[in-house]
């Protein structure tokens, strides 16, 4: 090449160079969201992840994007999804649900996760440790186990009666179902469980525990049964089964009650703990929170549809009840 021809090439191409690595220094971070549920319940949480985000600083269509990706109801379709995230080269990835987060991890032990589960993360195999979880995963459990125990005494408070009390479960779940068996272990008494993954294996499910005799049923902590609560609380009117749920979502759609914690306010932690990440803590050094405040919900036109007379102690100490 001839001594002309190189410097004017040179020439030209030299104010490329600082635009480039400006490009590179602005880029703007993605985080992936993976979710075995459908896009049209979620508007809440998401929206409480953003204002989580938004607190430490990073606003969703200004100094950070995320990616979404759906399992609309099927579990088996989460690790080709998750692998479908790591194609925009996320910051970190984010996973409500057992099933979830361990599907992220399986394709990646190096982007960062933030999840928000229903049991023990060291168990799952998530963690090493609540206080230092040692790896590259870490956010909100639930402990949705201990929760049972409560939710049990309360159902059999209200019905004022030492009810047999049946299980709602998904198969899929297998930690959640070991905890369960834990559970029932340590109070000596044996659950009915009765198993379902998806809508069409609900309307068995029920009629297995009206079967078995059950006076109430506890329905698990499960993603795919959050998504479908109008059809579970449709399930148990038509069953005439009295039930209690984790979260104030589904006596809101009329079931009859829930203990537990707020599944908004986990969210929003968890986007505190994705910005927090997103500038520069790394989370092997993040602690797992747990939830300190739970809800007794109760829903007095349901109970009356029931025949139940709610009991004035258990009014009293109903944080909310809907008429």
């Amino acid at each position: 090449m001839r001594r002309r021809e190189f410097i004017t090439l040179l020439v030209g191409a030299a104010p490329l160079w600082p635009l480039t690595a400006s490009a590179q220094r602005s880029a703007v971070p993605v985080i992936g969201v993976l979710s075995v549920g459908s896009p049209d319940i979620a508007s809440p949480y998401d929206a409480a992840f953003e204002r989580g985000l938004a607190e430490r600083g990073f606003v969703v269509g200004r100094n950070v994007t995320i990616q979404r990706r759906w399992a609309r109801g099927n579990h088996s379709r989460l690790p080709e999804l998750a692998q479908e995230l790591l194609h925009f080269n996320p910051a970190l990835i984010i996973g409500g649900g057992n099933v979830v987060a361990l599907a992220a991890r399986k394709v990646t032990s190096t982007i960062p996760i933030v999840f928000v589960i229903a049991s023990d993360p060291v168990k799952l195999g998530l963690a090493k440790s609540f206080a230092h979880p040692g790896g590259n995963a870490t956010g909100i459990s639930m402990m949705t186990a201990r929760l049972v125990l409560k939710r049990l005494e309360l159902i059999q408070e209200l019905l004022q009666q030492k009810a047999t009390v049946g299980f709602l479960v998904n198969p899929d779940n297998q930690d959640l179902l070991q905890e369960i068996d834990e559970v029932a272990r340590s109070t000596g008494r044996t659950l009915k469980v009765a198993k379902a993954r998806n809508q069409d294996e609900l309307e068995p499910a029920f009629r297995q525990l009206v079967s078995a005799q059950v006076g109430a049923v506890l329905v698990s902590n499960d993603a795919i049964f959050f998504n479908l609560r109008a059809q579970l609380v449709a399930l148990a009117d038509r069953h005439s089964l009295p039930a209690s749920y984790e979260f104030r979502e589904f006596p809101a759609a009329g079931g009859l009650m829930s203990y537990g914690p707020s599944l908004v306010a986990n969210f929003e932690k968890a986007g505190i703990y994705a910005a927090r990440i997103l500038g520069g803590a790394r989370p092997e050094d993040l602690p797992i929170q747990q939830p300190t405040e739970f809800s007794l919900v109760l829903n007095s036109a349901t109970a009356r549809s029931l025949g139940i007379e709610i009991p004035p102690s258990l009014l009293a100490r109903a944080d909310e009840v809907i008429e």
